[in-house]
């Protein structure tokens, strides 16, 4: 055996006995691997870890595989602009909605902005929040009809929203993901649900999930908190009310596509 066979053999010993001290092909151990203390013990410090999971799909979302595209121009760039380089990208797994999000999509957005900011010292937020419709408008076509009718037409329900900025789109994602995980944390009774049957002027006291981590607002809690089902503890073992990031329940945050994702997706025929 050469020296070169030797180096190789000893790298796959290596790391195989590094699988094996972590446990990656054996059952999850409930205690630390680097001071053997006990997970979710209040004998041990209560220190508490949920059971590993897949992360669930969050509402409208399917599942992009990542890997390596070519990201550009693929064929001969007859004009000769050369503003399309082709280049080899690689992109990390990531969820991306099924379809372009709809005007009756964004009319629940308005719609909820004109009810919890109700107030006149909103007023710059809720106008702020609604698309252009005169990008419909041009020298050479007579879009009228679009302009008046297409954002809130029933007939356009489904059709993609217009005349969105970018920052308009960046707040509607930070609604999306404040909706969403409070929606989780009501199905896992953590929230009381009829705190949604009122959002009348609610303004910054409404749900959000950054405050919600940092424990700067504390929403109504759910008959789940008190409940000896719930899987929450405190380190001395009693239920714990406080969902943090690490039990798996809350969903990361929702944000636009890079480009590079963007094309990817449209390449793998998802979304």
């Amino acid at each position: 055996m050469n020296l070169k066979n030797l180096f190789i053999l000893a790298s796959c010993a290596t790391v195989m006995s590094s699988c094996k001290n972590f446990k990656l092909f054996g059952k999850k151990s409930e205690k630390s691997d680097v001071t053997g203390w006990n997970y979710n013990d209040k004998n041990m410090g209560g220190y508490q870890v949920a059971r590993e999971k897949e992360q669930r799909t969050g509402p409208g979302l399917v599942f992009v595989q990542g890997g390596t595209f070519t990201m550009g121009a693929a064929e001969e760039d007859v004009m000769s602009d050369w503003n399309n380089i082709p280049t080899r990208k690689t992109v990390n797994s990531f969820y991306i909605d099924r379809t372009e999000v709809a005007n009756i999509h964004y009319r629940e957005y308005i719609y909820w902005i004109n009810n919890v900011f109700d107030g006149d010292e909103f007023l710059s937020v809720r106008d702020g929040a609604l698309p252009d419709t005169l990008v419909w408008r041009s020298e050479l076509a007579y879009n009228e009809p679009l302009v008046e009718y297409y954002f809130r037409h029933p007939s356009y329900n489904y059709y993609p929203v217009v005349g969105v900025s970018w920052q308009q789109a960046y707040d509607f994602c930070l609604w999306r993901s404040d909706r969403v995980n409070e929606k989780a944390l009501i199905d896992k009774n953590f929230i009381n649900k009829n705190t949604l049957k009122n959002i009348q002027g609610q303004g910054s006291e409404s749900f959000n999930t950054k405050s919600y981590l940092l424990g700067l607002t504390t929403p109504t809690p759910g008959p789940g908190v008190r409940s000896k089902k719930n899987p929450l503890k405190n380190p001395n073992g009693t239920p714990r009310s406080q969902v943090t990031f690490e039990d798996g329940i809350l969903l990361p945050a929702y944000r636009l596509p890079t480009e590079a994702e963007w094309e990817y997706a449209a390449i793998a025929l998802v979304g």
